[in-house]
């Protein structure tokens, strides 16, 4: 490899991860989210490390679930979004994939199928964020017409939180009780909580839980707790200075001249830019390591290139280790200088940038 550009994954940090999400609950069971390439981290790698301790994977769609069964993975495989039409439909009972559902034309769909289709089903309810589910008022009817249904052979009850990620706000309390209140009298599996709601809150974790973002060693919350904290960066995203040059006061730096220097500087050229996935938007004064010690972007980020201020490490150079954020510099911390989420920083990186394994 001679572009240095590179992601650095932990699968044990992944593994430690898991864990602790199943501390959380132990006597909830936690299926390990790994859409969107597992945020990033490469599906098939990080499903084949956790394989041995997940009954089952969650993705967003039918096409990241197939992914997963090509790459050897045998447990079932969760379709968050659902399908999106019937012939779908006959790929989850080939392949025993589960699906969510969240409208009635769904159920439609499924009572069309043959008779021995043996469908494992995630009835969604819309507890108050308004995106996809169920009505409250309409989903025991909703529940008793799939279980009436000879294709259905198992229904888990499921809902999403809106605000689960803010741990001083009641919405999460109005939603658990929309669903207590809904769901009352319905004797199945529940799964509510996410990553936020499994690492903050307990009345929540019920049947299943569903960590996705902690499994990666990102927190959640603006404001860590006592579980964020132990969370274990995942990946590390590097490059290399691969140019120095110094600089006058008054002289700026990169694409519409946004760094002017104050004094006499040295600039370092690193090979990441936005065609990599690093954020363009991300603004002067963003930090990174070199070689371990603390600087930061100095000018705009380009396609393949970001300037960063080497005038206080003197001992960098061409080929120092450049650390955009990981396991010494956190992506909550980085995504906040790019007025984005953590998610957006792991799951945005493009597949110009080799993910390198460890802990396989």
């Amino acid at each position: 490899m001679s572009r240095q550009a590179r992601a650095l994954i932990n699968l044990d940090a992944i593994r430690a991860n898991y864990r602790l999400a199943r501390a959380q609950s132990p006597q909830s069971r936690a299926i390990a989210i790994v859409k969107a390439n597992a945020y990033g981290h490469g599906a098939a790698a990080v499903a084949r490390a956790l394989a041995p301790e997940v009954e089952a994977f969650g993705v967003a769609c039918i096409e990241e679930a197939i992914e997963l069964r090509e790459a050897g993975i045998e447990q079932p495989v969760l379709l968050l979004e659902g399908v999106f039409e019937a012939q779908e439909l006959v790929q989850c009972i080939a392949l025993n994939f589960w699906t969510a559902l969240h409208s009635e034309f769904q159920i439609d769909q499924i009572a069309a199928l043959p008779e021995n289709a043996a469908l494992t089903v995630w009835l969604k309810m819309d507890s108050g964020m308004h995106r996809l589910g169920i009505a409250p008022n309409n989903y025991r009817a909703a529940y008793d017409r799939l279980t009436a249904l000879p294709q259905v052979k198992e229904v888990v009850l499921m809902s999403h939180f809106a605000c689960a990620d803010e741990l001083d706000n009641d919405t999460t309390v109005r939603q658990i009780e929309a669903f207590r209140k809904a769901a009352a009298d319905i004797e199945a599996p529940v799964s509510l909580s996410n990553s936020p709601a499994t690492l903050g809150w307990p009345e929540a974790h019920q049947d299943i839980l569903r960590p996705g973002l902690m499994l990666y060693g990102a927190s959640p919350y603006v404001c860590d707790n006592a579980e964020s904290v132990r969370l274990q960066p995942a990946m590390s995203l590097l490059s290399e200075v691969i140019a120095v040059r110094e600089i006058e006061a008054d002289e700026s730096v990169g694409y519409a001249a946004t760094w002017t220097a104050e004094k006499t500087s040295r600039i370092g050229t690193v090979a990441m830019g936005y065609g990599d996935g690093y954020p363009r938007h991300a603004r002067n004064g963003t930090p990174v390591l070199v070689d371990g010690h603390r600087t930061c972007i100095a000018g705009r980020v380009s396609m393949d290139m970001i300037t960063i201020d080497l005038t206080d490490l003197p001992n960098a150079g061409v080929g120092s280790t450049v650390e955009f954020f990981g396991e010494s510099l956190s992506v909550n911390e980085v995504a906040g200088y790019a007025d984005t989420i953590p998610y957006t920083l792991m799951t945005c990186l493009t597949g110009r940038i080799p993910r390198i394994y460890s802990g396989e």
